[in-house]
């Protein structure tokens, strides 16, 4: 499975980079916003730090405008994948953006339904936001279970990236049934590679080598 971090943040970006296990980046316009930057300097300057798939959300609103934003954020950066909005507009946009070769990440997923639209016009990614169906008591892994079914039952390419993750056991269970990507936020990467277990196990280790040595005599 691969693990997208969902940021802006440059920094948090070199972070995770550092670790090695980060394949992409999403970004949405509140993210970008934070960055007080524009959108090409903050995209190309991701782009260097992670050599993968990189999402750039539209702001239009219409579906001319948006093939229009999406041609224009597609050529900053060959790894730059363009974010749609699962609506009719977007839908409309991404028949066109499809047709040109140009990788479309549907966002905002909510249903099975949705995600097969998405497929069917040649969507590259669709992101089901789990998080977000949790908070209203629905089960967002279960939306996850049925869209993957549905994709292998027509032998769609379509990968499913897993957002809207709150906790690593979103990401964990992502992985369990088999979602091709997930992203996360940055504390969440963090929550994930710390256990209290094996801070207190490395400590106990530490703690046993330097009372040996304060034994042995110099």
């Amino acid at each position: 499975m691969k693990l997208f971090l969902d940021t802006a943040n440059v920094d948090e970006i070199r972070q995770g980079a550092a670790l090695g296990v980060i394949d992409g980046v999403t970004t949405n316009p509140s993210l970008v916003a934070k960055e007080k930057r524009s959108v090409e300097d903050v995209a190309m300057e991701i782009c260097e730090i992670v050599d993968g798939p990189v999402s750039l959300e539209v702001v239009a609103t219409e579906a001319g405008r948006m093939v229009e934003e999406g041609r224009h954020l597609s050529q900053i950066h060959p790894n730059i994948v363009v974010k749609l909005p699962m609506n009719r507009e977007g839908l409309r946009a991404l028949r066109v953006l499809s047709e040109e070769e140009v990788q479309v990440n549907v966002t905002l997923v909510f249903s099975a339904g949705q995600a097969l639209l998405a497929a069917k016009n040649g969507a590259a990614m669709i992101s089901p936001f789990v998080g977000r169906l949790d908070d209203i008591g629905n089960d967002g892994l279960k939306l996850v279970s049925d869209i993957l079914m549905i994709y292998e039952n027509y032998n769609f390419s379509t990968e499913i990236l897993v957002a809207s993750v709150r906790n690593p056991m979103h990401v964990v269970d992502a992985a369990k049934i088999g979602a091709d990507i997930v992203t996360l936020p940055y504390k969440v990467l963090e929550q994930l590679l710390k256990h209290p277990l094996t801070d207190a196990g490395l400590e106990r280790f530490l703690s046993d080598w330097r009372k040996q040595n304060e034994m042995v005599p110099n």
